[in-house]
């Protein structure tokens, strides 16, 4: 029987105790916890920022204001932090594996499927991963706290049953709870909306990048594909242990009971669109109550720039996403043919062509009517 998975990321807030470098007797302690997981029949793998931390302690000089100096810092660091990572499980005698992800190595088809290969592998020969974004070659990345949604894909890539955001919040409240002294801790979530995501608000810590938002947009992902998705305070004492027993002051976003499966999973979690269509009330009521796919008929209108095989969100005449997937035509092409019944199709671009313009099985729902 397969061991369940545990994906577990770590802020950089958690991994310094708040301060500017990494805080050794924290990360001895969240691996004491790991490897008791481990003792239990779980998988772990750890999703750890901390690069740039580990490099500022290296210099004699304070720095890392800029993006090249945080790219620099990443560099310097990145090897210091699976170094120590490497030497406080060796204490238990695991054996641990670096893993360095960009957004391209999920947004690629084959590159994605490369990464669930040799993720898998790793866990077959009770290996930990420990898994970051490579920030030494990051851009945007870097300044967004993409290491949350880097989990989400992560724990997508493993089939994980449980993916833990540990971070220096205890979870999401009703308000700012720094500015708002009745703010209420939400203990569940089934699903994220808008009046969620305007809870969430701006950045956490100053030495993490990420902050509430960004976690709420990598619970949403994870929650979507069937993972169970937990937020929690990572400086409380034996967090690991509280949150697999359910016993920890945290927010818990409650897996879909239907998880979407292989290629939609990949569509779910990695891949940014390059457009959107937006449709009729029929056809969004089609691809919702009757997981029909989408035709040229129902297409009002596009927005920005796309070619065939491109991933573009649909949107109802409102501006909300309903789904996202693989268009079988260009922009240009369905400014001529939306609107069209599949019949006409073939005319009016003057070659043979799909009748489709997302099929069903290259298309996953992200939201009701």
């Amino acid at each position: 029987m397969k061991s369940e998975i545990v994906v577990i990321k770590l802020g950089t807030s958690v991994l310094t105790a708040g301060e500017k470098t990494l805080n050794k007797p924290r990360m001895v302690e969240l691996v004491r916890q790991c490897v008791q997981l481990k003792r239990q029949g779980y998988q772990v793998i750890l999703v750890s920022s901390g690069a740039v931390a580990a490099g500022r302690a290296q210099l004699p000089k304070p720095c890392g204001s800029s993006l090249k100096e945080k790219q620099m810092l990443a560099a310097i660091g990145q090897g210091q932090l699976i170094y120590t990572w490497q030497t406080l499980f060796s204490l238990y005698n695991i054996p641990v594996a670096q893993m360095l992800l960009t957004r391209a190595d999920v947004e690629h088809r084959a590159r994605y499927l490369t990464a669930r290969d040799t993720l898998n592998e790793l866990l077959h020969h009770n290996v930990v991963p420990i898994i970051n974004e490579n920030d030494a070659v990051s851009t945007r990345e870097i300044t967004v706290g993409d290491n949350d949604n880097l989990s989400a894909m992560v724990a997508i890539l493993a089939n994980a049953n449980k993916l833990m955001l540990l971070t220096d919040q205890v979870g999401l409240f009703t308000a700012d709870p720094r500015n708002d002294p009745d703010a209420k801790l939400i203990a569940e979530v089934r699903k994220v909306d808008d009046k969620l995501r305007a809870l969430a608000g701006g950045g956490g810590s100053n030495q993490g990048t990420g902050g509430m938002a960004t976690k709420l947009q990598a619970a949403d992902i994870a929650q979507r594909a069937g993972i169970e998705t937990v937020i929690a305070k990572g400086s409380e004492a034996d967090i690991i242990t509280k949150v697999m027993k359910n016993d920890a002051p945290s927010t818990t976003f409650v897996r879909f009971d239907a998880p979407v499966e292989g290629r939609k999973k990949w569509l779910l979690s990695a891949p940014k669109s390059s457009g959107a269509l937006i449709i009729d009330l029929g056809a969004c009521e089609a691809l919702i109550d009757s997981g029909a796919s989408l035709l040229a008929k129902g297409i009002i209108s596009t927005q920005g720039e796309f070619k065939r095989g491109d991933l573009v969100m649909v949107k109802n005449q409102h501006g909300h996403v309903i789904a996202k997937g693989l268009c079988s035509f260009s922009d240009s092409e369905l400014s001529i043919i939306k609107g069209c019944h599949s019949s006409e199709i073939e005319d009016e671009l003057g070659c043979k062509s799909s009748h489709v313009v997302l099929h069903r099985d290259d298309m996953v729902l992200l939201e009701c009517v």
